[in-house]
């Protein structure tokens, strides 16, 4: 797989873990929310790279592919972090 197909699934991915978080949230603890708040901000960071990775008239290098990608798993290891918390 290439690693623009990579950023893909895992763009997938976060988006069905955050929607099932969001559905959890309203039982979750200050600190979960708390932190469920900080990744928003990533998260929106991410969704923005990414639509920029998948605009056709952008030649996207491997290095901002590389760097989308490590902030998505970053996003992705806090949203596993918060969910652990949320089924406790």
């Amino acid at each position: 797989m290439t690693i623009k197909k990579d950023l893909e699934d895992l763009m997938d991915k976060l988006k069905t873990e955050r929607d099932e978080l969001q559905l959890k949230l309203h039982l979750a603890s200050l600190d979960a929310k708390a932190e469920f708040e900080s990744a928003e901000q990533q998260w929106e960071l991410v969704k923005a790279k990414a639509l920029e990775i998948a605009d056709e008239s952008m030649d996207a290098s491997e290095d901002l592919l590389g760097k989308a990608k490590m902030v998505a798993e970053e996003l992705k290891d806090t949203y596993s972090r918060i969910s652990k918390r949320l089924s406790e």
